[in-house]
Formats: C-alpha cells, structure tokens, sequence
C-alpha cells in the first residue's frame, strides 16, 4: 500500500469544507455599490445604493465661506441656518426643484456621494438616476447631468419625480391602466397621470412645502409682529398646521424676535391661524391636481374613479391634505406609507432593472 505525501494535494485538502454561508454574505455585504439612486430635492436629498437600500438622507444645505468653499454640507450645514457669524452663509444650491448654483450643487453631490462610497474605490465612476420635476427646461436638464458628471459620475440617467413616485408606490405603471400620483415636495409639486409606462397627462406647480414655510413666516410678520427663521416656520407646519378645520384645534408657544422692541417674544399661535395662512398654497396644488384630470382621457378617468390616487412626498404629512384632495376632486386618496422616499425607492427599482425601464429615462 502506498502512503499519501504529507505535502500532497490530497493531504493538503482532504475533504474540502463548505464555504460559510455568513462568512459568504459578509464578503458580499462589504462589496461596494457603484448604482445609486438620488433624489435631488429642494430640502432634502437621498442616495439608494444598489442591493443595500437607502444609504443617506441629508439635507440639500451647504455652508460657504466668503471665497465661495464649502465648509459644510447636509445636516451639519442645516444646523447654521439662521446661526452663522457673519462671512459664513448657508446656500441652498436647488431653488424650486431645480439647480440654482450649479458650482456649489456639484460640490454638495461630490461630497454627499463621498460619504457612501468605499474611500478605497473613489475612483469607481458611479452610475446615477437623478429623480428631477416634470417641468424641468431642457437648460435644467443639462445643468443636473453635468452637475453629476462632473460629481465623478460615469453615467448620469434622469427620471421625472412623478413616474419614480408612482412605482416607488408600486402603481401599475406599465399597464393599461390608469394610476394618478400628487407628489407634494419642497419645491414643487408634481402630478402626472400615468398608464403603459407613461405620463399621460400631468400639471407642475413650483409651490410646495417650502412655499408654505413662507407663507408661515409671513403670516407670523403680519399678525404678532414676530420674526422667526425657516427651521421654526417648519416646526409650526409639523406641529399644528393642517389643511382642513380639525375637532380640536391646536395651540402652539412660538419664539421669535419682536418687530416692534427688537427684543425676543413668546406668542401662542393657533392652528386655525395657521390653516388661514397656508390656504392660497393648499389652493394652488388642488387646482394643479384639478387641471390634470381635466386632460385625462375618460378611459383613465374611469379606473381612477375606482382606484384613485396615491399621494407622496414631505407634503402629503400635512393634516388634512388627504381629506381636502377626496372632497374637491371626488377620488379616493391614499397616503404612501413612507412618503419621504416613495420618490427614491421608484429611482432604485429603476436601477434594479434599468432594461425594463429604460423609456422612462432620459440622459
């Protein structure tokens, strides 16, 4: 009988062992994405990563000093709104949905892309799908797919908020039937009609969540002789602003600088108050959601008389909002049940099948 060699291959190996299946799934874990999904808002911006799901959600702020670098971005950015020394000044780079300061909106989305990037592979060039309005101008357009170009991106895809929202939902968008999405962000508001993977009719308006905010800190200007800054005109909105009357009103202790003595004030601020205020916004998106179903072709309208609408975005958390929608246009309305990202996650399903989507991009 022959003895085996100690150093023989088959003494090395003598029956190889099973990969781990956990040691497996971890080196798969720390294989870094190179697809991401990105949803530019006006407030706030997030990146999905491909297989890993939402990886950052920051807001759309970046602080700059005289000489026009960015010291900050995202949250830490946000943080100086209203409390920067003087020479330092936080930017928001997107006005109205769209690209306002295309130097400072590149760096934002280099550094927010740092962030979720492997440092060792910062040289990859990622693939992007940027969600933008539907109203977006073809000038608009090239300033978001140069923005992400020259972010580092190798290839930079565009899809319209609308369209992403409504499969972020998971409507039936490629099907003949007919779905309706009222996407309510911070600049604008989107509505689109969509059947067999596009939009058949749709209205965008540039008010939104963030033309509220104004019309809060007016409203407070006007009636207390109170000035107060974006971050507290947000916290009123959340707290007690509401669309339609509520059974118990709510009241709210609001801080702010006094008009009049210049010095600081506390007044109590009611939720009808509130609601007053906010009215000719809440008019504006009902009369765009209005004009989109007065183009639908009556097909349409007859499978949303039975399936209705989905609303999404930051906007579709205002109280009431649902309830008003129902009364004026008559339709059944539903809430995503995380409207803040319907618009991302629609972008990362996209990415996860980017052949069967591919006529809902454009470049």
């Amino acid at each position: 009988m022959t003895a085996t060699l100690p150093d023989s291959p088959a003494a090395v190996i003598p029956d190889a062992a099973p990969v781990s299946p956990v040691r497996s799934a971890r080196r798969l874990q720390f294989r870094p994405a190179t697809e991401f999904a990105i949803d530019l808002g006006t407030a706030n911006t997030l990146i999905l990563a491909k297989r890993e799901g939402i990886v950052l959600n920051e807001p759309t702020v970046a602080a700059v000093d005289p000489k026009g670098k960015v010291l900050a971005i995202g949250l830490d950015a946000k943080r100086m709104l209203g409390r920067t020394p003087e020479g330092i000044r936080p930017v928001r780079p997107l006005k109205d949905g769209v690209i306002a300061d295309f130097t400072i909106a590149e760096q934002l989305i280099r550094g927010l892309l740092k962030q979720v990037l492997n440092r060792s592979l910062l040289r990859v060039k990622p693939t992007l799908v940027i969600c933008v309005p539907s109203i977006i101008t073809e000038v608009e357009r090239r300033a978001v797919r140069d923005a992400g170009q020259a972010a580092g991106a190798k290839h930079v895809y565009m899809v319209s908020e609308p369209m992403a929202a409504a499969i972020g939902a998971g409507l039936p968008v490629d099907t003949p039937r007919g779905s309706m999405v009222v996407d309510v962000g911070g600049g604008t508001t989107d509505v689109a009609v969509i059947a067999l993977g596009g939009i058949v009719a749709d209205a965008s308006i540039r008010a939104a969540g963030d033309e509220l905010d104004d019309a809060i800190v007016a409203y407070m200007r006007r009636v207390f002789n109170l000035l107060i800054g974006e971050a507290t005109a947000e916290l009123i909105k959340l707290r007690i602003g509401s669309a339609v009357p509520l059974e118990e009103e709510l009241v709210m202790e609001v801080k702010g600088r006094d008009l009049v003595s210049g010095l600081p004030r506390v007044v109590r601020v009611s939720s009808s108050g509130v609601r007053d205020a906010l009215q000719e916004t809440i008019a504006r998106i009902v009369n765009a959601t209005r004009g989109a179903l007065e183009v639908t072709p009556p097909e349409l309208a007859s499978d949303l008389v039975e399936y209705g609408l989905v609303l999404t975005g930051g906007g579709a958390m205002l109280r009431g909002l649902d309830q008003l929608l129902q009364l004026e246009t008559g339709l059944p309305v539903m809430i995503d049940p995380d409207p803040l990202t319907s618009v991302v996650r629609g972008a990362g399903m996209i990415i996860d099948d980017l052949k069967r989507w591919q006529n809902v991009l454009s470049t």
